[in-house]
């Protein structure tokens, strides 16, 4: 099928008054089967229970003297912006003083405003840009704020709505990338164009510093006010995993950043760190993909190339990520999906290597702040599939104390966690949790995946998963495919574009994994994934339906032939591929579900959901699938939030009500 065969392209009028109809007709039919028992009421308000309870933990991030806070209640369901000090924090009831009532301000100016985040002035932290989504979209309102006098500056800096950044210069200047007008923005739908813009001034007076080309990805640019490190840098995505980099120097000269497109780097003080997708030689040593290597910055750029590793990746140990302290750098690895944490500190004598105390054993920890400006302090939450969260902070060197720790939300006393491996149609070992009571008898099983963008899925505490599935008696499984970023860029590019099928065979020998365990049978396995883990159960559906007895598809990428066409599609080539090209329409074909859906098939009955306000994903995607299918006389149901961008929810009254139809149809289906 061509995509100028297809009957139902009407539906990717997103708003329009025919499609908008359509969306209606069929959430009142998913939700009128699905709403009205017991069960399904019941769900929901447990699932509602744990995102809106008082006790969990209100994670913080240092800016200053403050500790900030983004956080919802029943009574404030878009979220109240706040901040306390450390000393308060330490109390079971810290005062809060409060920055912005996310929902005041809608009701004060008629918006449906979503909290999309801010960006805090370095150092003396007083000014803040803040980003606000109308119904939860990528694209956002930015307006400046004044975080003495807690209100938005009159005449500040302020863009309409689009996506758009605003990066602090200092207080009187921004780097802004945004919609110019005509070719200003790339193919993807992202900022072309770097300008810097003056306060007081029109931003249509704002001066170009840089451009980048109308088929990369996007462009960026960021200021460094590190007292004594200053620096400037702008660059342009060129695709999703490479990018050109340069420092922009004080007269506007642009100096390359000469890494390989595809590594990561990051500037902190003297330091230039690079994280390698890819082998890089420099002189006669190669350095192999997943490599962390430092320099000192300023050598570098002269054309110097001492480099240290400071990390090499194995067969079974990752590179996650790494944060930088004022005096060291933090490694977060995994060795078989999990973690490890260590503390590099460099020296007279090089590199000096230990580990981090008071890590607990068992438990993901991640650190999830740092204030590299001006102390060696840090953040780490820890939490497991059947451990509740708890955050530590420490100082490097010493103990961490315990801040808050959250209460469990399920009853997890037989409830036990393996981890296996099951092999796939190339003979990889593919990783797998299983969480849930061991039972001689098969259980209902869900089964969940993503396998893309080197996304790591790593074991967590899911309070709505413990109460609306394993408390209820259900087995929980993840599978860490191939895609993801579990063992590093190379267990990744293992499976872009021409190899994307080895995904999907990954997760076709989890689910007859678990059947020749005995953990479960196809009639009761389900599974479930979203956005690019939606196009996952897409493929499940209609290459391995046999395999399962319910599908769960949210915010999914279908339509392969177009994908590239709508919203955010072009920036994923780098991925799966560039369908215009014949030869690599060959590849994606095979499993683009929305070309690969036949009537007479035989499929498991499918809940499609998504959101009418998801600028990233297409709704469009999962419109046309479930109108074909319907057509075709499968057992299909679909509900479109009109709400909450890629995320599917604006607050946490509708993700509750997403989760409980998700949970109500598994039940009813897997039972």
């Amino acid at each position: 099928m061509s995509e100028h065969d297809d009957p139902y392209l009407w539906l990717e009028e997103v708003t329009a008054d025919e499609a908008m109809t359509w969306v209606r007709e069929r959430n009142a039919e998913a939700v009128a089967e699905l709403t009205g028992g017991a069960r399904f009421a019941e769900l929901r308000d447990e699932i509602r229970a744990v995102f809106d309870a008082d006790d969990r933990i209100p994670y913080v991030r240092r800016r200053g003297e403050y500790l900030y806070n983004f956080w919802q209640t029943p009574a404030s369901p878009r979220g109240l912006w706040r901040r306390t000090t450390l000393e308060q924090y330490r109390r079971d009831e810290p005062d809060w003083q409060l920055l912005l009532d996310v929902d005041e301000l809608g009701k004060r100016e008629g918006e449906n405003w979503v909290w999309d985040g801010a960006a805090v002035l370095r150092p003396d932290y007083r000014l803040a840009l803040v980003n606000l989504s109308r119904g939860g979209a990528d694209a956002a309102v930015v307006r400046e704020f004044d975080l003495q006098t807690r209100e938005f500056v009159p005449g500040g800096f302020e863009l309409p709505e689009a996506k758009s950044f605003l990066r602090w210069i200092d207080a009187d200047r921004v780097y802004v990338g945004t919609d110019f007008g005509p070719d200003s923005m790339t193919s993807s739908g992202y900022p072309r164009i770097v300008k810097e813009w003056r306060r007081g001034t029109e931003l249509a007076d704002a001066v170009t510093v840089f451009e980048g080309k109308p088929e990369d990805v996007s462009v960026y640019a960021t200021h460094d006010p590190t007292p004594g490190f200053e620096r400037d840098f702008v660059g342009r995505n060129i695709d999703f995993y490479r990018s050109e980099r340069f420092l922009r120097t004080e007269s506007g000269d642009l100096l390359r950043i000469d890494v390989p497109d595809d590594a990561e780097t990051s500037v902190e003080r003297e330091w230039l760190l690079i994280t390698l997708r890819s082998a890089w030689t420099v002189g006669e040593t190669t350095y192999p993909a997943g490599c962390l290597l430092a320099t000192r910055f300023d050598d570098f750029i002269a054309g110097e190339r001492n480099v240290d590793v400071l990390f090499e990746p194995d067969a079974h140990t990752s590179l996650t990520y790494h944060s930088w302290t004022k005096d060291h750098v933090i490694l977060n690895t995994l060795h078989d999906v999990q973690s490890r944490i260590e503390v590099l500190t460099p020296g007279p004598d090089g590199w000096q290597r230990a580990e981090l105390a008071g890590v607990p054993v068992g438990a993901l920890s991640e650190i999830t702040d740092t204030d590299p400006d001006v102390s060696d302090e840090y953040f780490m939450n820890s939490s497991g599939y059947v451990e509740p969260a708890t955050l530590r902070r420490g100082v490097v060197g010493g103990e961490p104390e315990i801040l808050k720790q959250a209460p469990a939300r399920f009853d997890a006393a037989d409830i036990e966690v393996h981890q296996h491996f099951a092999t796939s149609a190339d003979g990889t070992k593919i990783p797998y949790f299983v969480v849930g009571k061991p039972d001689p008898h098969t259980r209902p099983t869900l089964l969940s995946g993503y396998g893309g963008f080197e996304v790591s899925l790593t074991p967590s505490y899911l309070g709505h998963v413990g109460r609306a599935w394993l408390a209820r008696g259900g087995t929980y499984v993840v599978a860490n495919l191939r895609g993801g970023g579990e063992y590093g860029p190379d267990w990744h590019s293992q499976a872009v574009k021409a190899n994307r099928h080895l995904v999907y065979e990954d997760f076709a020998a989890v689910a007859r994994d678990l059947i020749d365990r005995g953990i479960t049978t196809p009639r009761r396995l389900g599974i479930q994934g979203g956005s690019n883990g939606g196009l996952l159960m897409g493929v499940m559906l209609t290459k391995y339906p046999r395999l399962f007895g319910a599908i769960v598809c949210q915010v999914p990428l279908l339509d392969m032939r177009r994908y590239h066409e709508l919203l955010a599609g072009a920036s994923w080539m780098a991925e799966y591929g560039d369908p215009r090209k014949p030869e690599e329409w060959a590849f994606i074909e095979p499993f683009s579900p929305y070309q690969n859906v036949h009537e007479g098939a035989q499929y498991p009955p499918v809940l499609f959901a998504t959101s009418t306000r998801d600028d990233r994903v297409h709704p469009g995607h999962a419109r046309k699938m479930v109108a074909r299918m319907r057509e075709q006389g499968h057992d299909v149901r679909y509900y479109e939030n009109i709400e909450g961008g890629h995320g599917a929810a604006a607050d946490n009254e509708q993700l509750a009500f997403k989760w409980a139809l998700v949970f109500e149809f598994l039940w009813a289906k897997l039972s």
